[in-house]
């Protein structure tokens, strides 16, 4: 199925069903009084977050989505029925905008979360209302409430641990074959990759984390050049990048370094926050060099580029220092030790989220279940 990250929609609420006007009539009994009763509430629309949808394919079709109007009020002190609320089911990681401000409406990040797009219209009141001591046979009702009405921008981010970030044909879609189930398109020419794709990586037996291929960036891509930069923002929600450099191109005239300093370069021009991200070094397609001409390519490519990786043990290396890793995706070398290493850092990010939560309860301020207010009095 063809992914679609973005769409335009108008939901529309019911509006609520009027109050009625209506006088008990019976035998032997004059004078019964009013008995008109309220209307009935007008449908709602909500967006419903859910694993079991991918695309937002479904609301480039149907546009607009209309709740029923509430039922109007009955005599004998009957309300009219309320209407039935519209769940529009989304993936998780949509979120929604209001077209019209910009504003941003919800945000889908876990399933089963459900929003409120336009709420409904309440139901006008019955003339039983209105009856008083001087005003006991009331001939006013009020009408029915209208609904909300608006128009919707949905925008899919998708939701990954781990982003690949890279140029066309640098080897991110192999490297995703490689250490998941994904079956991304991979072949011999630019850009094969058109939309985003998902692959749960298994570090062992307890412990899996999702990682995102997204289309390769070109220079100017901030600008709109290319395919990439329609999914940037895909990378905005993973929590560790993984910058994939072709350390081997077919074309001797593409400098590796002058690539990979153009991707940091547009990454700092879409959004700092991006640009601030933990990323991390990943030199590609060894298995077409020697091991002589690697070190050779390598030494010149983190000279140009400047950049300096302490490894494990070295001073300065801490969990958010940069990381290097040599592998050919192809021929599964080194694959499996850059599985690890992000198992790893995912896991000791978790337990350190973990205890700022657990330190930020403990210094928060407790209420006492006592009764005893003694020492709110003044002395």
């Amino acid at each position: 199925m063809k992914f679609i990250d973005e769409a335009k929609i108008e939901v529309a609420a019911g509006r609520g069903g009027n109050g009625a006007v209506s006088f008990r009539r019976e035998k032997y009994v004059p004078r019964g009084g009013p008995d008109g009763g309220d209307g009935g509430r007008g449908g709602s629309v909500f967006a419903l977050a859910s694993e079991n949808v991918n695309t937002l394919v479904e609301y480039r079709f149907v546009k607009r989505y209309q709740a029923q109007n509430g039922e109007k009020g009955h005599g004998s002190d009957r309300y009219g029925a309320g209407a039935d609320d519209i769940e529009l089911q989304m993936p998780v990681g949509t979120l929604i905008r209001d077209a019209d401000t910009g504003e941003i409406v919800a945000d889908l990040t876990q399933h089963g979360q459900r929003v409120c797009l336009a709420r409904g219209g309440k139901g006008g009141l019955g003339n039983i209302h209105f009856k008083s001591s001087v005003n006991r046979a009331p001939k006013q009702a009020t009408p029915g409430e209208p609904g909300e009405a608006r128009r919707l921008l949905l925008e899919l981010k998708v939701l990954a641990d781990v982003g690949l970030l890279g140029m066309p044909n640098a080897g991110k879609s192999t490297l995703i074959r490689a250490v998941s189930a994904a079956r991304p398109k991979v072949a011999d020419y630019p850009f094969t990759t058109l939309h985003p794709n998902l692959g749960v990586v298994r570090v062992d037996e307890s412990q899996s984390f999702v990682m995102a291929d997204i289309p390769g960036l070109i220079e100017g891509a901030a600008e709109g050049a290319g395919l990439g930069h329609r999914f940037l923002k895909h990378l905005s929600r993973t929590g560790l990048l993984l910058h994939v450099v072709d350390l081997a191109p077919f074309d001797e005239a593409v400098s590796p370094a002058a690539e990979a300093l153009a991707i940091i370069n547009e990454l700092k021009k879409y959004d700092d926050e991006l640009f601030g991200k933990p990323r991390w070094l990943v030199l590609n397609k060894l298995d077409m060099l020697t091991p002589e001409e690697a070190a050779e390519c390598k030494a010149e490519f983190l000279e140009a580029v400047g950049w300096d990786y302490p490894a494990p043990g070295e001073p300065g290396f801490d969990r958010q220092t940069p990381r290097l890793f040599e592998i050919s995706a192809l021929a599964h070398q080194g694959t499996q030790e850059l599985v690890r290493q992000i198992g790893q850092y995912l896991a000791e990010k978790k337990q350190l989220a973990a205890a700022e939560a657990a330190q930020q309860a403990d210094t928060a301020p407790q209420i006492s279940e006592t009764n005893d207010y003694s020492v709110l009095q003044p002395e």
